[in-house]
């Protein structure tokens, strides 16, 4: 019996894919059948993957992993996806880079891989997991060939439930679960601040000394009056909580008969967030959501489809930037006046400031007025109170519909299949938008105690009760493809697949002129002897309408071959069970980086502008603008191309104790656009105009391994299979133009490391060797001015230089650090990490089901001086506790800070040894045990099958860097979540 539960659970594995990771074998004498695996625009057998494809069976993985979005923890079941691209196909629109996403995410933005739904292209946010059957990642060029000049950087396929039961079959699924925060932020107090600030004042020398006075200080540390000398910690338990809930349930009812079949997604969603003041408390976001899909048989020949989802969210939340704020204003401030102050710190006798709060509209529970300064007139803890509040609202609906003819009576294996889908989304936001004014309190110390003797009254007060509407957005996409599909086998040997598409979808969008769109057509045609030996081809017709006319349209081809090693003599009876070797060749045509600064039309096209502030004078002195040409032309300009080269290994060994897939890839994107060629002379460039045409000429190279190894055995009653997956990428610039810098031949003329040679994501900056010391200065005493010596090498970053600031390497030895001096750092893992992995682990046993999964990344740095003000503090920066290791001669040899100033200093922000950090880690990202009751309960109950599971989430990180890779700075805590939830099958 054991022996044969093997032979069924390693059938079920879904080989070269680490969809084995979700398998689980729950009837050990069920008939084991393959599912097919959905590529574009048709399904495959499995065993006929020819590389560059993984896939996740989602309803397998949902029987021990409780997820909450659609491609959540993929990234450790999946080798070649890093969570954020696939096989590091990212493009370099950094103005998009940037941009929050949120639900009106019409993944219309290039760096993204193409997400396909149900055969439609959308927001991969708009499905959830418990509506999902499989989700398809097509890694390869030959893999996406078929989607067109827009699904060149990969794509995800994901492909919604559909009525497999006849009858009717319910299903519900409850969770409830909290998120408890990893870290906080810690600040300094008030008094610690305003020292350290008067030492930064002393630092530089200020003419005008300390800016506090001790008394200032003794005030602010003793608490005796917090609204006269504030302390504000808004990270304290008067504002936030550690913990907050979030609840989800779903029910999913599917039936049908010998006509049609349906299925049924209805979902409603409600999280919390760890505000804990006013009306923060009552913050939440909903989400409710239905999805409908239906399959007609209408006669012997047609089959009908339509699907339908409607998704409703809101996000309700207060006014202002709480977490923004807490991350840059200081404890003591507004100086002398506390966010909120109780009325009955006025004095009783100040009839004016009496007077002056019995007219306001803002009073907290008639107790406690907004304070303020006149440089302050706002805070976040009076927005929250008084502000308003704001609820930002998505509205998506999507249909598509379609039939497939089986023209086999024409054609033996002929087939036709075409869909339509229209899809509606809008977003915008509704609020309360009400201003309030401060009050400046005039403080007056008598009998021992404070009082406000007088109050100032600062800004209007405005109180609409109307609900306004703004950030209004809406887009719609229309997607047609229709296709003819050919299967069929001559002499049980040849088997023949052929398809025929067109393929065309355009969405419109508001504050967008052009319609984002792709129109391509599509040839695939494949050949297999027996099983054995395999070639296919693949062609792609494009057009864009970003390049000139003549040169919109291009072709883009494929070319695989494989063999199946397992199937010849010289392996059979072998411990090699299955082994596939494949080969593979693409070029395709793209149009995703063909821009130009944010310019993505008429880039071909001469560009002229006027010349704005510049111009000429005539007339006696009259001064008129002129226009000036900013680009030439280049109708000849064309589409980056992918050219890549490819070889896949998968294969299963020792009677499926083992199962692995192996890629080896080696990608050019060829043909990125030169906004200012260095190969034209230098005279048409110059004060402030440009006769350069863009070119294409850059060329980035990607290569790397992607891989999974799956193993699974059982041991006595415990099946037990672990998968481990991962990525390892290496990326650079294969061809550059630039003109070298002589003075630094390891920089280009423009001042960075951006050359033929170096990786895509290379951190350029400088080495620090210490800081700069009191040796290294002649010191002045009658001016208290500080002379660096002569043969100390002179920054010129940025900055005035003294005792205590950032020392580097003089790389060029030319006596003075300026860009010159700036090397290779490291990688940022822009494009992935060099290496990633993850790893999955199941132990089933009886009726218990235990899941671990984690996932990890090794080999990028990052800059900790790009996380705001909390690691490097100037100016009138909040301070962190990292203020507490600054530089004093004191502690000149083991400070972990430049000195503090209440200047800039470009020197010491600088990217530098200094600041950087190792992005390494591995998560525990999730454990999950789930106890399935027996069947036998249930027999001849109205309750078919029952599920309890526990589960945890973001459980740990190992990493050097810990506590600063699980602090988040100016946002919302990184949070843990726990959860307890129950399945029933009715």
């Amino acid at each position: 019996m054991i022996t044969k539960i093997n032979y069924v659970i390693a059938g079920m594995l879904l080989i070269g894919s680490v969809s084995s990771a979700a398998q689980t074998a729950d009837d050990a004498d069920s008939t084991v059948v393959k599912k097919k695996v959905h590529v574009a625009f048709r399904d495959k057998d499995p065993d006929h993957l020819l590389g560059g494809v993984s896939y996740v069976d989602m309803e397998e993985l949902q029987k021990k992993d409780y997820t909450m979005s659609s491609l959540e923890d993929m990234y450790a079941l999946v080798g070649g996806w890093n969570g954020g691209n696939l096989w590091g196909q990212e493009n370099n629109v950094t103005y998009i880079n940037g941009n929050k996403r949120d639900l009106l995410d019409t993944n219309d933005n290039d760096n993204l891989p193409l997400v396909i739904i149900d055969g439609v292209k959308r927001p991969s946010n708009n499905v959830l997991p418990s509506e999902i059957e499989q989700v398809t990642f097509l890694k390869g060029a030959q893999a996406v060939v078929l989607y067109g000049a827009k699904g060149a950087k990969g794509a995800i396929l994901i492909t919604t439930k559909r009525g497999k039961v006849d009858g009717l079959q319910i299903k519900a699924n409850a969770n409830t679960g909290f998120h408890v925060a990893k870290e906080f932020p810690e600040y300094l107090g008030s008094a610690e601040y305003m020292t350290l600030y008067n030492e930064a004042c002393l630092n530089d020398n200020l003419s005008s000394g300390p800016k506090y006075s001790q008394m200032d200080i003794y005030n602010h540390a003793s608490g005796v009056n917090p609204y006269r000398y504030p302390n504000v910690n808004y990270y304290s338990d008067e504002y936030i909580r550690k913990v907050y809930n979030r609840s989800e349930g779903t029910l999913e009812i599917q039936g049908g008969g010998q006509r049609a079949h349906f299925y049924t997604n209805i979902n409603y969603y409600r999280s919390e967030d760890l505000l804990n003041f006013g009306p923060a408390k009552d913050n939440y976001t909903d989400r409710f959501s239905v999805r409908g899909n239906v399959d007609l048989v209408i006669n012997k020949v047609i089959k009908g489809f339509a699907n339908a989802t409607a998704t409703f969210y809101n996000e309700n939340k207060n006014k202002g930037n709480f977490w923004g704020e807490a991350a840059t204003m200081r404890p003591n401030f507004p100086e002398n006046a506390a966010p909120l102050i109780p009325i009955d710190m006025v004095d009783p006798n100040a009839s004016k400031a009496l007077a002056i709060l019995g007219k306001s509209l803002n009073l907290l529970d008639g107790k406690y007025f907004p304070g303020g300064t006149k440089a302050t007139q706002t805070n976040v803890i009076a927005d929250c109170y008084f502000g308003g509040k704001t609820t930002a609202v998505s509205r998506q609906f999507q249909f598509d519909a379609g039939f497939i003819y089986d023209m086999n009576k024409f054609v033996k294996g002929l087939s036709f299949k075409t869909l339509f889908s229209i899809d509606y989304a809008a977003n915008y936001s509704l609020s309360y938008d009400n201003k309030y004014a401060v009050f400046i309190p005039t403080w007056s110390n008598y009998n021992t105690g404070d009082a406000i003797v007088a109050l100032t009254q600062q800004g209007d007060e405005i109180v609409t009760g109307r609900m306004t509407m703004s950030e209004t957005k809406y887009r719609q996409t229309i997607t047609w493809n229709g296709h003819f599909d050919y299967e069929n086998t001559f002499a049980d040997k040849h088997h023949v697949t052929a398809l025929l598409l067109a393929n065309m979808y355009t969405t419109t969008a508001s504050g967008t002129y052009h319609r984002y769109a792709n129109a391509n057509l599509g040839l695939q045609a494949g050949y297999d002897y027996m099983g054995r030996y395999f070639a296919e081809i693949g062609l792609a017709g494009v057009h864009s309408a970003r390049l000139a006319e003549g040169h919109r349209e291009a072709f883009s081809p494929s070319f695989t071959i494989g063999w199946n090693l397992a199937k010849e003599n010289f392996l059979k009876d072998s411990f090699v069970d299955d082994l596939m070797l494949s080969a593979s060749y693409s070029d395709l045509s793209e149009d995703m980086d063909v821009y130009w600064g944010t310019n993505e039309y008429y880039i071909y096209d001469a560009l002229w502008s006027n010349s704005g502030s510049t111009g000429f004078s005539w007339n006696e002195g009259t001064t008129a603008n002129h226009t000036v040409s900013s680009m030439g032309a280049n109708p000849s300009l064309d589409y980056i191309h992918r050219k890549e080269f490819s070889v896949s290994l998968r294969g299963s060994f020792f009677n499926r104790l083992i199962s692995t897939d192996l890629t080896f890839f080696n990608t050019d994107m060829d043909g990125f656009v030169v906004q200012n060629p260095t190969s034209f002379p230098s005279h048409l460039q110059g004060n402030g105009s440009s006769f350069k045409p863009a070119l294409n000429h850059n060329v980035q190279n990607r290569k790397g391994l992607d891989f999974s190894v799956t193993a699974q055995k059982q041991f006595g009653q415990v099946h037990a299979q672990l998968g481990v997956v991962g990525t390892y990428l290496t990326t650079k610039w294969k061809k550059y133009d630039e003109t070298a810098d002589p003075a630094a031949p390891w920089r280009n003329s423009n001042g960075d490391l951006i050359h033929e040679g170096n990786a895509l994501d290379v951190i350029s900056g400088y080495k620090c060797i210490g800081f700069y010391g009191v040796n290294d200065f002649d010191y002045n005493a009658e001016t208290g001015k500080y002379t660096l010596k002569s043969g100390v090498p002179r920054s010129m970053i940025g900055g005035e230089i003294l005792p205590g600031d950032l020392k580097y390497e003089d790389v060029n030895n030319d006596g003075i650090i300026d860009s010159k001096d700036q090397v290779d750092l490291g990688k940022s893992g822009t494009y992935g990490s060099p290496f990633t992995m993850g790893v999955n682990l199941t132990l089933k046993y009886k009726n218990w089901t235990l899941f671990v999964l984690g996932n990890g990344q090794f080999g990028a740095y990052a800059m900790k001086t790009d996380l705001g003000s909390y690691y490097y503090m100037e100016g009138n920066n909040k301070y962190s506790v990292n203020a507490l290791g600054r530089w004093t001669p004191e502690t000149a040899n083991t400070a972990t800070h430049p000195r503090l100033t209440t200047k800039s200093s470009k020197n010491n922000s600088a990217a530098s040894t200094f600041w950087i950090y190792s992005t390494d880690r591995f998560n525990l990202r999730k454990v999950q045990l789930t106890y399935d009751f027996p069947e036998g309960m249930f027999e001849g109950k109205w309750v078919k099958a029952l599920s309890i599971y526990l589960n945890g989430n973001d459980l740990l990180t190992f990493a050097k860097e810990r506590k600063l890779l699980e602090t988040s700075i100016g946002y919302a805590p990184q949070t843990r979540f726990y959860n307890l939830g129950v399945k029933v099958t009715l």
